[in-house]
């Protein structure tokens, strides 16, 4: 089976004798993991409105309602 290597996109023979695979070597397999430390990659993810919502019954409830007690959560 043929295949490119994802970081040069030469095209190689899968091996299982190649040690680096889905590289073609150990430079390829460096930059990719150079590029997931560096955050060039990322995996989306939708954000964590948790906090921000807390944040907000906070300011509600001290600027907007200063009589009425802050939600605990």
């Amino acid at each position: 089976m043929k295949y490119s290597c994802p970081t040069c996109k030469q095209t190689l023979e899968w091996s299982s004798e190649n040690p680096y695979r889905p590289f073609c070597c150990e430079r390829c397999k460096l930059i990719d993991l150079g590029a997931w430390a560096d955050e060039s990659y990322a995996v989306p993810a939708a954000p964590d409105l948790t906090a921000l919502e807390f944040e907000e019954d906070i300011f509600f409830s001290e600027h907007l309602m200063p009589d009425v007690p802050a939600h605990k959560h």
